[in-house]
């Protein structure tokens, strides 16, 4: 049925009694249905939104579960979960280049530098200049070139014989190795370990140049005979851990006999080690960080440590002394333990025992007495005066995942807010400023205090409010970096070796790998050139360098 018409209202007052009440009629009548209608749409619209995040919250739960099955996958096939989340940009965007004072002059780059020490001269003449020229002199040219040629020498050894009847010859020179020289060994470990060239196409490489040799030769230059270099390297750590005031820490996965292992860096401003374990426990990292020692004290140093860890009472008092014990090695060490009622068998409390018994050895030899370790806020690293990284802290803000557009500029305002902090630490980490420490602290209390209503970004915020005192290490030992950017580099080059070269099999090539890693990285912060080096310590006639260590200790 037509709906009927209502009279227009723009001359109303021309219309009659009856007219006008139609029109108000009318009006009402569609005003109910507009409201009924908007009452209607009011409904859809807030049921449109619970679904929209009923649909936001299915979305996140498939994207979480995909990242979980693409890191299952990479475990099955033995290959390093991917991270799931970008960068957050953090560190770039709170950098001071436009108020950083102009820097002085640099110095020159380029081919100039080396015209210095020119190896050898040569003149080149014009065939036949035209008829009347003039010599002008010469105009001087200056090349690069590098030369790679093999050479195969024929030392002839004097032979004496003794009135005794003993044979004496003539020592080959420094660095000769069965029937290879010492040239070629440290071209080898300069390509395997700083070009990353694995050893099929090392071995391809020199016999196309003319060296005659096998693959396994190749595979013997770069895993033996380096006791020399473990030996510098273990001592490179010890000095990084007795003299550093502060070292970054973490770790990555490696493969190794076909299992799989995890390596873990340890590096400071002048040095850096590599060691991979099987494990990456605390008892491990406590392990590495007592260097080549292998014994285990129970002094002050280590019932503070069960103190903290805050061990059963009963249990340590069984085993605390007046004067320390100390045992040459492990086994020593479960028999005192077992002697004094000790449950060897119970797996827990002796891993804490010798957690303990490690980190009094490392206290006893003077290791990491005043050291702040910086770390990821891995569990296994929380040991000592310990400093958290604040790009991991922040990156744990992308690990949320707001549902509604509320909690989104929640997430974005509380980043904001971290960054800005971040920033003001970092001017105060460059020009420390006397007396701004306690605005400092009320400053994070204020901002990791705030409660938001969105769950777990509060949850987050306590978190992180509990981690006060390592998040705000700066303040209390100037010098110390803010993240672990630094051990992230280092590793970087390790990542490198695993996916050119893959995983080892035996302990020498483990050790070695580690060991020539780790002296590449110490050279590069020293300053020193790793080809050099290697060749001072083969025996090749050069500039002499002095040890690795004591240049760490000299420069900390």
């Amino acid at each position: 049925m037509p709906k009927k018409r209502l009279p227009s209202p723009e001359h109303a007052d021309t219309l009659s009694l009856n007219a006008l009440r139609s029109l108000v009629t009318g009006l009402v009548s569609e005003v109910r249905e507009l409201s009924a209608e908007v009452t209607k749409l009011r409904a859809e619209n807030a049921e449109l939104r619970e679904e929209n995040a009923a649909m936001r919250q299915e979305n996140t739960r498939l994207k979480v579960e995909n990242q979980l099955l693409r890191d299952e996958i990479a475990r099955l096939k033995n290959l390093p979960p991917r991270p799931p989340f970008r960068p957050s940009g953090m560190e770039k965007a709170t950098d001071f280049k436009q108020d950083d004072p102009p820097a002085a002059k640099k110095k020159p780059r380029g081919p100039k530098l080396d015209i210095k020490r020119v190896n050898r001269e040569e003149v080149l003449r014009l065939c036949a200049p035209p008829p009347g020229s003039r010599f002008k002199g010469y105009k001087s040219c200056h090349v690069r070139d590098l030369v790679i040629s093999a050479e195969i020498i024929h030392y002839r050894r004097e032979c004496w014989l003794t009135p005794d009847g003993k044979i004496l010859l003539a020592p080959l020179p420094e660095g000769v190795i069965g029937s290879y020289g010492a040239n070629l060994r440290r071209l080898c470990l300069m390509l395997h370990a700083q070009g990353q060239v694995t050893t099929e196409r090392l071995t391809t490489l020199l016999n196309d140049v003319g060296v005659a040799v096998s693959k396994r030769q190749v595979v013997r230059f770069v895993t033996k005979g380096l006791e020399g270099f473990v030996a510098e390297d273990g001592a490179v750590l010890h000095a990084g851990l007795v003299t550093a005031p502060y070292i970054t820490v973490d770790d990555t996965g490696a493969r190794h006999a076909r299992a799989n292992f995890h390596t873990t860096q340890i590096g400071g401003a002048q040095f850096t080690s590599f060691r991979t374990t099987a494990a990456k426990s605390r008892l491990n990292f406590l392990s590495l960080l007592r260097g080549n020692y292998q014994d285990y004290v129970l002094n002050t140093a280590a019932f503070d440590y069960l103190d903290n860890r805050r061990i059963n009472p009963a249990l340590v008092a069984k085993i605390r002394s007046h004067e320390p014990r100390c045992f040459c090695n492990q086994v020593p060490c479960l028999e005192y333990l077992a002697s004094q009622g000790v449950d060897i068998f119970d797996r827990q409390a002796v891993r804490v025992l010798a957690e303990a018994g490690i980190w009094g050895s490392i206290r006893h030899h003077g290791l990491i007495g005043d050291t702040v370790i910086v770390s990821d806020d891995a569990g296994q690293f929380r040991v000592g005066s310990h400093a958290l990284c604040w790009v991991h802290s922040e990156r744990l803000l992308q690990k949320l995942m707001p549902t509604t557009p509320r909690q989104v500029r929640l997430v974005e305002t509380v980043r904001d807010l971290m960054w800005q902090f971040y920033r003001a630490l970092k001017s105060v980490k460059r020009k420390p400023p006397p007396g701004l420490t306690a605005a400092f602290h009320k400053r994070f209390d204020r901002i990791f205090s705030l409660s938001t209503g969105y769950e777990d970004l509060d949850k987050l915020l306590a978190r992180l409010l509990r981690r006060k005192d390592e998040l705000l290490k700066a303040l209390e030992r100037p010098g110390t970096p803010l993240h672990t950017n630094a051990s992230e580099n280092d590793l970087r080059s390790f990542v490198t070796k695993r996916k050119v070269s893959g995983g080892t099999m035996s302990r020498d090539g483990r050790v070695a790998r580690d060991t020539m890693l780790g002296l590449m990285k110490t050279c590069r912060k020293l300053g020193l050139s790793f080809w050099h080096y290697l060749g001072d310590r083969l025996g090749i006639k050069g500039e002499p360098i002095p040890p690795l260590a004591t240049l760490v200790a000299a420069k900390a």
